[in-house]
């Protein structure tokens, strides 16, 4: 047989298995960060009673964490008698694998729930406690590989809701936000030692870290307390900081960027700010664009897609002209955490459990598609994930699967 024809072969071979390979959903909003799932070939239309359940565990502990998947495992995090958990189930059923105590639950009297989502990659898997407890684990059983405190260890300084990050990684290093003199810092992903860190002031929000990457350069794009921040992925050098939101009651969305523009809204009557961002000739460049009252968003995020950005507003679902600002419309009711999936926006309202179905495309009074009631009690800040057919809500210490796909 010809090397030629042997290679042919062996190829053949390999593509039924890389075709079949599962999506992952390896931190939170996804593996961009953006909010918008790979999926396709999902249901349009949901019955009246949802979609199927697969599967659902009872005892993800208290919080607002939404889940990582990888290799077959579904991540999350919560409280249980004084601790934040992390815990691991396979995804085929939901039975548990393992968990483990990540650190102490965070010490907000009124919230104490467990905020962040875990981060893999690879063999490891990354947490952020509420009171900034950094650690890194094995995938396989949950061990223990290093620890960091934000605060303690690196000087941190944050808001009074305490720490709600997820720890990004890029390349070799894990990206946090301690806040303080040293607001944002690298860390080596191995060991845990911090490599650079940022070289002006800032006290942490609760968003986390969204890398920006125009003609083969990165910036690093932090929501604050004290502003929106730009930094160099290098070196951590400023190269930008707006003072949007300086100050406020608190910033929680992570920042959206599509098409050189960068979106950020928050809540308490801030509305909303949009750059348009570029680098050429060795510089970057922050330009406003536009800004927004229409836009609030107290927890939750923003998706865009097909040059339109979606999110929480002012009496409901808000879809805006990502170039211009312009407001297309306002769906009342629909507002909530959101993913995007195969057209359709999936909105997990911030109360009561409710998730929505919307059609964007739709005509005003037809953009409900569906409408799924999850039990739990409180605050329902966790994201929905929607990867390989499947959709996963948490709330409160409830954690379920859906079969989203089409028939």
């Amino acid at each position: 047989m010809s090397r030629t024809l042997a290679a042919a072969l062996t190829a053949a071979l390999l593509l039924p298995a890389a075709a079949s390979r599962a999506a992952e959903w390896p931190t939170f909003l996804g593996p961009n960060r953006d909010g918008l799932s790979p999926d396709t070939g999902l249901l349009k239309q949901w019955p009246e009673a949802g979609p199927p359940l697969l599967w659902k565990h009872t005892r993800a502990g208290a919080g607002w964490s939404s889940v990582a998947i990888a290799a077959g495992l579904v991540y999350t995090t919560g409280n249980e008698d004084g601790r934040q958990m992390l815990i691991c189930l396979d995804d085929r059923d939901g039975t548990e694998r393992w968990r483990v105590a990540q650190g102490p639950a965070a010490s907000h009297n009124k919230y104490p729930g467990a905020r962040a989502t875990p981060t893999v990659d690879g063999d490891r898997l990354y947490l952020t406690g509420g009171d900034g407890l950094v650690t890194c684990h094995r995938t396989r059983d949950g061990g223990l590989l290093w620890k960091t405190d934000m605060r303690a260890d690196l000087g941190g300084r944050v808001g009074g809701w305490l720490y709600a990050e997820s720890v990004t990684i890029l390349g070799p290093h894990a990206l946090v936000m301690p806040g303080g003199e040293r607001p944002v810092v690298a860390l080596d992903k191995l060991t845990g030692k911090p490599v650079w860190s940022s070289d002006k002031p800032a006290t942490a929000g609760y968003c986390s870290v969204l890398p920006v990457t125009l003609n083969g350069q990165t910036a690093l794009i932090c929501g604050t307390q004290s502003g929106l921040l730009a930094l160099d992925a290098r070196t951590g050098k400023e190269l930008y900081r707006h003072p949007f939101a300086d100050g406020n009651v608190a910033n929680a969305p992570t920042p959206a960027f599509a098409d050189g523009h960068l979106f950020w809204a928050v809540g308490y009557r801030k509305g909303g700010l949009c750059l348009k961002v570029s680098h050429d000739l060795g510089a970057w460049r922050f330009n406003e664009a536009w800004t927004t009252s229409d836009f609030a968003s107290h927890p939750g995020n923003y998706v865009v897609a097909g040059g339109r950005i979606y999110g929480k507003g002012r009496g409901g679902l808000v879809c805006a002209d990502l170039k211009t600002g312009q407001t297309l419309w306002t769906e009342r009711g629909g507002a909530g955490q959101a993913t995007w999936a195969d057209g359709l926006i999936y909105s997990f309202a911030d109360q009561g459990g409710k998730l929505t179905l919307l059609d964007p495309a739709a005509e005003e009074g037809a953009r409900v598609k569906g409408t799924l009631q999850v039990a739990g009690a409180g605050n329902s800040w966790s994201h929905p994930v929607v990867v390989n057919g499947r959709l996963y809500l948490r709330y409160d210490t409830n954690l379920s699967c859906y079969d989203v796909r089409a028939r």
